[in-house]
C-alpha cells in the first residue's frame, strides 16, 4: 500500500535490489489525507450494493434465461468464461489506469462512474435480448439473434463490472491509507454493501408477479419468466444510480498533481506496455506470504465458482427435477427458491460483515479465512449428499419435492454466506497490506489478486459443463471437484498464512 504521508516521486537507482522486498519502479503515492470517519466509508462502499444488486440478478437468473433461449446446459458455463476473461485484462488495466488518473474529480471516481452507466446499457440490451431477436427473425423455437445479443450484453456487463469493482476497492484502501485494522473495516463495509446488494437482489429475483407491475415488459418473444428478468434489470438501474451518486459524492477524492502521476510522455501505447511490464515484473518481487495468499484465494474460486454458477439451476434440476428446455412450472419454482436461498446467504454474509474485522484480530485472518473454506467444503459435500437422496427418494420427474430436501437445501445456501463474507473480505484486505512495502498503488494490487481469481473462473467455465455431462449431466461433478478445492485451500490458509490477524508485514532494511 502507498505511504500516506508522502506522494513524491522519489529516484531509484540503477543497481540490482538486494531483496526480495525491493519496490518496483515509479511507484503511485497516495496523495496526503485526513483520518476519514467510518460513517463516510459505509457512504463510499454504498456503490457495492448497486452493482451486486445487478450480480445477484446475475447469478441466480441468467444460467436458467440462457439455457431457456436455447443454450444446452454443457454449453451453458462457457458463456460465463466472459466474465474471468475480462477480468483478466480489464480489471487490473483498469487499476493501473486509475493509479495514474489526474483528473480533477480524483483518481478513482471517472471509473466507477463510467463502469456503472456501462452496467445499465448492459442490463438494458440483456433485457431486451429476445425482443431484439424477435425483431430480426427469431423463432419460438429458433433464437440465435436473442443468444448473439444477449451474449454481446452479457459480455458488456462483466466488462462493466470489472471496470468499476476495482477502482471501488482502491478507493476504499486509498482512504483508509496504511492503517491494516481501518483497511479491515472498510473491507468488511464493502462486503456488508455487497451483501445488501444481493439481499435486493436475490428478493427480486424470487419474486415472479413483476410482469404484473411492469406490464409493458410483456411481448411475443418475451414470456412471464422474461418480462420478469427484464423488469428485474428496471429495477437494478434505478438502484445502481442511486448508490454510485451516494458513494463518489462521499469519496472527496484529493486530485493528483504532476508529482503523484506517471510520467506524462508515456502515452496510450507505451501506458499499457509498461502496465504489462510493470504487472507480471512485480512478480519476482513477491514474498512467500503473497505467494500462499493468491494461492489461498484461487483455490478458494476454483471451490466458488461452480457453485455460483449452477446454484439455482441445481434448485430447477436436482431438487425440483424439472428441465429449462421443456418449459414447465418446476424448473421456475426452483430458480425462485434457489433465489430465495441466496438471499438467505446473503443475510447471513451482511450479518458476519459486521463482525469481521473484531473476529479477524482476535483469531487472525488466516485461522478465519481456513475454518471458513472447510464450512464450505462441509457444504458442497453436503449438496452432492441431497442430490443423492432426492433421486433416491424418486419423486424427480413426477411430484415436486418433499418439505424435507427444500428446508436442506435452503440450510446449506444460508451457512455458506459465512465463509463467502469471508472470501470477499480477507483476502483484499491481507493483499493490501501484504503488499504495501513493493510500492504497488492499490489498483494494481487489486489488479494483481484478481488474477488469482480469473484463472481458477476461466477454468471452471471451460470445463465445468464438459465435466458435468461426462458424468451424466448433473452438476454434482462440478461440486465434487468444488469440495476438495475448498478442502486443499482451507488447509493451507490454517497452516501457511501467518495467524496475524492481519497485521502490517515487517520490512528489511
Amino acid at each position: 500500500m502507498p505511504n500516506p504521508e508522502s506522494h513524491r516521486n522519489r529516484p531509484r537507482s540503477n543497481s540490482r535490489p538486494s531483496t526480495s522486498r525491493t519496490p518496483v519502479q515509479n511507484p503511485v503515492r497516495n496523495p496526503v489525507r485526513p483520518r476519514i470517519p467510518l460513517r463516510q466509508l459505509l457512504r463510499v462502499a454504498s456503490v457495492a450494493s448497486g452493482i451486486q444488486f445487478g450480480w445477484a440478478l446475475q447469478l441466480s437468473l441468467l444460467t436458467p434465461y440462457v439455457q431457456q433461449l436455447g443454450i444446452p446446459h454443457q454449453w451453458a458455463s462457457i458463456i460465463w468464461l466472459c466474465g474471468p476473461v475480462s477480468g483478466l485484462f480489464v480489471q487490473p488495466l483498469v487499476g493501473h489506469m486509475s493509479d495514474k488518473c489526474t483528473s480533477r474529480f480524483g483518481r478513482r471516481r471517472p471509473f466507477i462512474l463510467v463502469g456503472a452507466v456501462s452496467i445499465i446499457v448492459a442490463v438494458v440490451i440483456i433485457g431486451y435480448a429476445a425482443d431484439i431477436g424477435w425483431l430480426l427473425g427469431d423463432t419460438e423455437a429458433f433464437r440465435p439473434w436473442a443468444i448473439t445479443v444477449f451474449v454481446i450484453g452479457f459480455w458488456i456487463l462483466d466488462v462493466a463490472n470489472n471496470v468499476t469493482q476495482g477502482p471501488c476497492r482502491a478507493l476504499l484502501s486509498d482512504l483508509t491509507s496504511s492503517d491494516p485494522r481501518r483497511t479491515r473495516v472498510a473491507n468488511s463495509y464493502f462486503s456488508l454493501c455487497m451483501a445488501i446488494g444481493n439481499i435486493l437482489g436475490y428478493a427480486t429475483g424470487s419474486y415472479s408477479g413483476w410482469y404484473k407491475i411492469f406490464t409493458f415488459t410483456l411481448s411475443p418473444a418475451c414470456t412471464i419468466s422474461c418480462a420478469n428478468l427484464k423488469s428485474a434489470f428496471f429495477l437494478d438501474i434505478g438502484f445502481i444510480a442511486v448508490t454510485t451518486y451516494v458513494s463518489i459524492m462521499a469519496a472527496n477524492e484529493v486530485p493528483l498533481n504532476s508529482g503523484g502521476a506517471a510520467p506524462a510522455e508515456e502515452g496510450g501505447g507505451e501506458s499499457g506496455e509498461a502496465f504489462m511490464w510493470e504487472l507480471f515484473g512485480t512478480v519476482k518481487y513477491f514474498s512467500t506470504p503473497v505467494w500462499i495468499i493468491l494461492s489461498v484465494t484461487a483455490l478458494t474460486w476454483l471451490g466458488w465458482f461452480p457453485f455460483i454458477l449452477f446454484d439455482t439451476d441445481w434448485m430447477g434440476r436436482e431438487i425440483y427435477g424439472g428441465d429449462p428446455n421443456e418449459g414447465g412450472l418446476n424448473y421456475d419454482t426452483g430458480v425462485r427458491w434457489g433465489a430465495l436461498g441466496l438471499l438467505l446467504n446473503s443475510v447471513v454474509l451482511g450479518i458476519t460483515s459486521l463482525f469481521m474485522e473484531r473476529l479477524c484480530r482476535k483469531r487472525g485472518a488466516g485461522f478465519v479465512w481456513g475454518i471458513a473454506n472447510i464450512v464450505m467444503t462441509v457444504c458442497f459435500l453436503a449438496i452432492l449428499v441431497v442430490t443423492y437422496v432426492a433421486n433416491s427418494i424418486g419423486y424427480v420427474g413426477k411430484d415436486l419435492p418433499p418439505v424435507g430436501i427444500v428446508i436442506a437445501a435452503l440450510t446449506i445456501f444460508t451457512i455458506l454466506g459465512f465463509p463467502l463474507a469471508i472470501t470477499y473480505s480477507v483476502p483484499y484486505a491481507l493483499i493490501s497490506t501484504h503488499i504495501e512495502s513493493l510500492g504497488l498503488g492499490q489498483g494494481l494490487s487489486m489488479g494483481v489478486l484478481n488474477l488469482a481469481i480469473v484463472f481458477p473462473q476461466m477454468l471452471v467455465s471451460v470445463g465445468s459443463g464438459p465435466w458435468d455431462q461426462l458424468f451424466g449431466g448433473g452438476n454434482s461433478p462440478a461440486f465434487a471437484v468444488a469440495a476438495v478445492a475448498a478442502l486443499v485451500s482451507g488447509l493451507l490458509a490454517l497452516l501457511a498464512i501467518p495467524q496475524s490477524g492481519g497485521r502490517k508485514p515487517r520490512t528489511h532494511a
